[in-house]
């Protein structure tokens, strides 16, 4: 990474340091140069919905492709004047009244604010050739992806409401246990009731037609059942561990879907000056969602930097009004900046008059 590219323009902290590049940091770092603050996205490029084909529920952008989505964001927070640069986030540590941040490769920048926007990761399932599948015929929302599978046969990996929710898009759908939870008297009403098959037995892999399309779900009792697509239950886990230094940790969310930064309505953490925004902090937020997580920290931080600077403002003012404005050390300082060298009418023997 080129240094230039952590440097502010004026040498100074960035108002802000975002960290992370995805649809929330990226739509954070619009609204707050629109504003003319200065802004810094460091981001690592590796954005968690890079496998998939399109970005869904995107209003006037339906099924960009996520990357190019991003590329867009880049350019026009640019316009802008907003600095994006290719890096990792090691660390971010207090300094003084803002921070240090510090990525792998051995840069550093200083920051009034820092947003963190680095999503999280999707833990699979242990089971083999999940992973090579992930985002294509292996999915696991119904509102990213359900659209795409419509009227397939659509296998469920261990999950009662997600064989529920892909229901409403085809008539053939299969309920596989695997190591699900035991289902309740209620709930094999329903699936019987909606016309949804259940499997029982643990799943050993995936078969994969000479077309490189899902063909079926293998049990360890050697069984094939034939599906088209298959949705599965990730364990959600958010991308913190550069905020130890600042004593922020991951937390359990409340589902028990794994873990996440804890935030107020405003994206704040707790932790002064630092804000999270879109999967870091809502695991199940769409590519909607987190880009209006982003525009609401930017404007809440946006506030915060409003305020200190105002404050810092009167008490410029207030520290001025206590000096003496007549005192002769104040008028010799007026004059000198004023008159320069013609002070005191010297100005004829400087030129040599």
């Amino acid at each position: 990474m080129d240094e230039r590219e952590m440097t502010c323009v004026d040498g100074t902290a960035w108002d802000v340091v975002v960290v992370g590049g995805g649809v929330a940091g990226l739509s954070a770092a619009l609204t707050l140069s629109r504003v003319r603050r200065s802004v810094l996205v460091i981001d690592a490029g590796e954005p968690r919905n890079a496998p998939s084909a399109g970005a869904h529920g995107v209003l006037g952008r339906e099924g960009i492709a996520p990357l190019e989505l991003l590329r867009l964001g880049r350019e026009e927070i640019a316009a802008y004047g907003g600095r994006v640069a290719s890096s990792r986030v090691a660390q971010v540590l207090p300094d003084g009244e803002g921070f240090t941040v510090l990525t792998q490769d051995g840069q550093r920048c200083r920051a009034r604010r820092v947003l963190v926007t680095t999503g999280l990761v999707d833990e699979l399932p242990a089971v083999p050739g999940l992973a090579e599948r992930w985002g294509r015929d292996v999915m696991h929302c119904v509102y990213c992806h359900g659209w795409e599978v419509r009227d397939q046969v659509i296998g469920v990996l261990g999950n009662f409401h997600q064989a529920l929710m892909f229901r409403q898009l085809s008539k053939d759908i299969t309920l596989f246990r695997h190591t699900g939870a035991e289902l309740s008297e209620e709930q094999w009403e329903q699936l019987a009731g909606l016309g949804i098959a259940v499997v029982d037995g643990e799943v050993g892999g995936l078969d994969v037609d000479d077309q490189d399309r899902l063909a079926g779900v293998r049990l360890l009792s050697g069984k094939v059942v034939p599906v088209q697509a298959l949705v599965v239950s990730p364990r959600f886990v958010a991308r913190a561990g550069f905020l130890d230094g600042l004593g922020l940790t991951v937390r359990e969310h409340p589902t028990g879907f794994g873990e996440h930064v804890a935030v107020d309505a405003s994206g704040f953490t707790g932790a002064a000056g630092v804000w999270a925004a879109g999967n870091v902090s809502d695991m199940v937020a769409g590519v909607p969602q987190a880009a209006a997580a982003g525009v609401t920290a930017a404007a809440a931080i946006n506030m915060d930097l409003l305020t200190a600077d105002a404050r810092g403002a009167a008490a410029s003012r207030a520290a001025v009004s206590e000096v003496d404005v007549f005192s002769g050390a104040m008028e010799a300082e007026v004059s000198r900046r004023v008159l320069g060298s013609r002070v005191h009418g010297l100005e004829g023997l400087v030129e040599g008059d």
